[in-house]
């Protein structure tokens, strides 16, 4: 019954797993999609002309004439790609984003989760151990070589560990932990950094092209009063360029590098979240091990005790050898349990920092 159970959960946790992994990937799809049509339909504006129509009046005292034609901008071409390049950018800097954060705010629950599964181990295997004691001690109340009470004891912890078993499931069941990456947190961290500085450097170039700009005017012109000739071509090649383009470009190389100094010690951000899971497992490894030094005490007076008992012949002497041995079944769990988690955790710090 309990391997049913316990079976049970797991499969129910390996579902909601793959359900969570589905839902990050269509997240991150989503939005890159979003970003993706959002930048080629600027791109499409940028890249294509503008057609002209209009009246104008030379200003050397010609004839009022109509205007028709197109223009198309060499900085607006270059900026269609350089657009869709920052959409691409933005995406990776979205996916890099949500899957360190995901790694950083359940770290310590899929630790919790890892180490609560192995301690569901831990009471089937004690369980398994106190109903043999339980089987045998009842053929000795039966041979009436025991009392009653004596069986008592051993019933009781048995009790313990059906509820702790229950407890157990209770918590695994209330930690959500979806699928997490398979990278070290110190290299999400790192690509996460980089794919900043990639966004913000394709920023920086799409606003830099603002600082000229190469205008190519194409059409024909008709005299309208009073008409005459027919209708005219006519080309324009107009240039600007921004007298301050070297420093507007010299702070927005200083502003990418700013920002990626800020964003290493921004609260909240992925470095600086890093940091503080560090510092929450070095408090959570230092209670563990504090445990695990009282657990072992707790163990050397059981051993102790189990001495004095070695060779029991009276009923009295075997009730507290079973007593002494029901309590150290469980205090096993316990003491297995504590290691575990130092452990888990340790590996977990070796290869995620």
């Amino acid at each position: 019954m309990m391997f049913r159970s316990t079976l049970f959960l797991v499969v129910s946790l390996l579902w909601v797993g793959v359900a969570s992994a589905q839902n990050l990937q269509a997240d991150q799809q989503n939005y890159c999609t979003y970003l993706v049509e959002q930048a080629k339909a600027q791109s499409d504006l940028l890249r294509t002309p503008n057609v002209l129509a209009g009246l104008t009046q030379p200003n050397t005292g010609l004839p009022t004439q109509v205007v028709a034609g197109a223009q198309l901008s060499l900085s607006n071409l270059r900026k269609a790609g350089i657009t869709l390049d920052a959409a691409s950018k933005n995406c990776e800097l979205y996916k890099a984003s949500t899957t360190v954060q995901m790694t950083e705010q359940y770290a310590l629950q899929a630790i919790e989760k890892d180490a609560l599964t192995h301690r569901l181990a831990l009471i089937a295997k004690a369980s398994e151990s106190l109903n043999g004691m339980i089987a045998e001690t009842t053929k000795m109340v039966a041979a009436q070589n025991m009392t009653r009470p004596m069986l008592m004891g051993l019933l009781s912890n048995r009790m313990k560990l059906e509820s702790d078993k229950a407890d157990t499931e209770s918590r695994i069941a209330a930690l959500y932990v979806p699928p997490l990456s398979d990278q070290p947190l110190k290299l999400q961290v790192a690509a996460k950094q980089a794919s900043d500085l990639d966004e913000q450097k394709a920023l920086a170039l799409l606003t830099k092209q603002n600082n000229w700009d190469v205008a190519l005017t194409v059409g024909t012109h008709q005299q309208i009063n009073p008409v005459a000739n027919g209708f005219q071509p006519y080309g324009e090649v107009n240039l600007t360029y921004n007298l301050a383009s070297k420093a507007i470009d010299r702070h927005l190389d200083k502003s990418v590098e700013a920002y990626g100094e800020w964003k290493k010690v921004q609260e909240g951000d992925a470095a600086r979240g890093m940091e503080v899971l560090r510092g929450e497992i070095d408090q959570s490894l230092a209670a563990q091990r504090g445990r695990l030094e009282r657990l072992a005490q707790e163990a050397g007076e059981i051993e102790e005790n189990r001495r004095l008992v070695s060779d029991p012949q009276t009923s009295a002497a075997l009730d507290f050898r079973n007593e002494l041995t029901s309590t150290e079944l469980l205090l096993e769990i316990e003491r297995g349990d504590a290691s575990y988690r130092i452990d888990r955790v340790q590996e977990y710090v070796s290869r995620n920092f």
